[in-house]
């Protein structure tokens, strides 16, 4: 709506997608982050795969209290994503946290934790090649800086010699893992995240609770139980969510920079909890984690580009200079309903979402 005052027009100020999108994605990794030295400490004396079990237990549940209690009308996930979902689901559901569970035990809660963010250099590569999102001479930089961090991290583990180094290993398998989980997420992220977030934990619990029976894997107490359940209704089930409202927004690549904060709050929280197995090349690690995270948020994109003619379903708003089309009566705020795009051509500052995936030289 428009205000006229003293002959002057006004508009009011339009959301930043980006803006948006990056509080979202930063949302999610202090949930992501403060959970995994918790996982850390109640996954001891319990199977890798009871572990993730419990974990996608508690994001299914939180999925499924959230889509009863938060009624959005978003566009439902279909049949066709069926192959998507299953890949996910043993990715992202049961791979990575199974990997997760067993490498903290063998690396360290604190070492562990700074080694998640991997995940950001392997989703920014996964997200240019998959979905030509840029990578300008800014992103390069931080990507190659959190690659040596790992690097740092893993001669830090084996100088300390045992297996703390195929703990390294571990952790950095599950991050490729979620890596991968993230890039065969992206085109979901348009649809119902309650229900992506339902059928990925339910699949997941499903896949490592059966392959833990069949190892014979001891139950674990319940109090250990109970809290693993809990670390994954906020750090995977709301992380979760929050994750794909971020992706929506500014793509992949870009959140899965800014989750890369996640991994600097869980060391924060086991190094205050008495976790000291990191020794001098940590401090290393994290000044480069930190520079690339630094680099990766502070990353800016313009230029002039054009929409080609599309139709698609997806939430959306009338306000953000992309969704023209008229309703009668008029719609104000967020919908989802399948509409039509003509061809636009135009500048401004912008991300790599939906509306956004042009090739660039």
């Amino acid at each position: 709506m428009e205000n006229t005052r003293a002959g002057c027009q006004t508009r009011p100020v339009r959301r930043s997608p980006v803006a948006t999108g990056v509080a979202l994605a930063a949302a999610a990794a202090v949930a992501f982050g403060v959970a995994t030295p918790i996982v850390a400490w109640a996954g001891r004396a319990v199977g890798p795969l009871s572990t993730a079990a419990l974990l996608y237990l508690g994001a299914a549940l939180t999925a499924l209290v959230l889509q009863l209690a938060v009624r959005r009308h978003e566009a439902a996930v279909r049949r066709s994503d069926a192959p998507r979902l299953i890949a996910i689901a043993i990715a992202g559901g049961a791979l990575a946290p199974a990997l997760l569970a067993w490498g903290l035990q063998h690396a360290g809660p604190t070492a562990g934790a700074l080694l998640l963010n991997l995940e950001a250099v392997f989703t920014v590569l996964l997200a240019r090649a998959l979905f030509h999102e840029p990578i300008g001479r800014r992103v390069a930089v931080a990507v190659a800086c959190m690659a040596a961090g790992g690097a740092a991290l893993a001669l830090d583990a084996a100088r300390g010699g045992g297996v703390g180094w195929l703990g390294v290993l571990a952790v950095a398998g599950a991050t490729a893992a979620w890596a991968l989980d993230n890039a065969l997420t992206r085109p979901l992220a348009e649809r119902d995240p309650f229900q992506v977030i339902l059928v990925k934990g339910v699949l997941g619990a499903s896949l490592t609770a059966i392959v833990a029976i069949a190892r014979g894997e001891p139950l674990p107490p319940l109090d250990r139980a109970a809290v693993l359940v809990g670390c994954g209704a906020t750090g995977y089930g709301a992380s979760l969510y929050l994750y794909l409202l971020a992706q929506r927004r500014i793509g992949a690549g870009r959140t899965g920079s800014v989750f890369a904060l996640a991994p600097f709050l869980g060391a924060a929280l086991a190094w205050s909890l008495g976790d000291r197995h990191a020794g001098g090349f940590a401090i290393g690690a994290t000044a480069l984690f930190a520079a690339g995270v630094v680099l990766h948020v502070g990353e800016r994109h313009g230029h002039r580009h054009v929409h080609r003619p599309v139709e698609h379903e997806h939430m959306h708003r009338h306000d953000d200079g992309h969704h023209t089309h008229a309703h009668d009566p008029p719609f104000l705020g967020e919908h989802a309903h399948p509409h039509r795009h003509e061809q636009l051509e135009h500048d401004h500052e912008h991300a790599p979402d939906v509306h956004h995936s042009h090739e660039h030289a």
